[in-house]
């Protein structure tokens, strides 16, 4: 443990190993393959949220247009740790 000074002045301990996750979930598509709209999903998403640490797919589905398939698409659980930047209410 290590002792952090709030910008209020109180002093907590705080684990600097310990972290804060958040999940959420997107949908890509891709004309290529599965493994394509995986890639682009997460490139997209890493342009808006920071420290993606995972993903896992949730759900893949294709779409056929006269007996063959046009269309890759996976939705995804992406887990991100939050920054530790803000101080934390009520500490």
């Amino acid at each position: 443990m290590c002792n952090r000074v709030q910008p209020w002045g109180a002093t907590v301990g705080y684990d600097p190993f310990m972290s804060v996750a958040k999940v959420s979930e997107i949908s890509s598509t891709s004309t290529k393959s599965f493994e394509d709209a995986i890639h682009q999903g997460l490139t997209r998403a890493s342009q808006t949220i920071r420290n993606i640490r995972s993903s896992w797919i949730k759900e893949q589905h294709v779409r056929v247009n006269d007996g063959k398939v046009t269309e890759y698409q996976v939705n995804m659980m992406v887990t991100f740790v939050l920054d530790d930047s803000a101080p934390v209410k009520g500490a």
